[in-house]
């Protein structure tokens, strides 16, 4: 699937029914989803128009590995408050990228950086990589983006590398100039279909991997990530 029909598919897809009680039974995650709700209300969610996503685990009787994540609204400018109030029951669970065993290696890629230069993750071999896979029209991931680049400042001595990676169907100029509004320090590129591939499929953004120096992939977060959370995952890599 091309980077528009994605898009395209996050920005109409709405609440799929046929999961079965699927709503009902987030109950157990009641605490995280008030966190993570009352963090998105925190941050404003002014000009929201990225999906909310509902996610379903195989603890809730979904098939493994048969699509656990399912978007359950769109939010026009006009509806902020019920945005709001809905990402209450967000679920945005961690899991690690691997069943058991040894943790996968990341996949290669080298990829368009925001300033023309290639960004290519061996680069950063001995590294610990945080990759996010985001937009500009996401609301969620415009909550989150401060955190990362709060996490860059404080661990880069200790040889942390946050890598965005934009799905934005978009020039590139257009994707700097929000990410110079924002005043973004780390590094952006731009998404191919091949690093999609890669690391997908992504069917919810933000979604964020964690790279430990080995270059394997420990951690995968759907959704959403608080600061503190956030800077707990970087810590253990250390």
């Amino acid at each position: 699937m091309d980077k528009r029909s994605l898009k395209r598919k996050w920005q109409g897809m709405r609440v799929r029914r046929h999961v079965g009680g699927a709503v009902d039974r987030i109950d157990g995650k009641s605490k995280a989803c008030k966190n993570d709700g009352r963090a998105l209300a925190a941050r404003g969610l002014k000009g929201y128009t990225g999906p909310v996503a509902l996610y379903v685990t195989e603890a809730l009787g979904h098939p493994p590995g048969h699509g656990l994540r399912f978007f359950s609204l769109l939010a026009h400018r006009r509806m902020v408050g019920i945005v709001a109030a809905l990402a209450l029951l967000v679920v945005a669970p961690s899991r690690p990228a691997f069943a058991g065993g040894s943790a996968p290696p990341a996949p290669t890629f080298a990829i368009r950086g925001l300033d023309g230069r290639t960004v290519k993750l061996s680069d950063f071999k001995g590294k610990v990589v945080v990759l996010d896979f985001w937009a500009t029209w996401c609301g969620p991931c415009r909550a989150s983006l401060p955190h990362l680049n709060e996490v860059q400042g404080r661990f880069a001595g200790q040889g942390l590398v946050v890598v965005g990676i934009s799905v934005d169907d978009t020039e590139p100029q257009v994707v700097r100039h929000f990410v110079d509004r924002l005043g973004l320090k780390f590094r952006m590129a731009m998404a191919d279909e091949r690093v999609l591939d890669l690391y997908g499929p992504i069917r919810t953004i933000p979604t964020t991997f964690f790279i430990n120096r080995r270059g394997e992939v420990v951690r995968r977060v759907v959704g959403y990530i608080d600061s503190e959370t956030l800077e707990s995952y970087v810590r253990e890599l250390f």
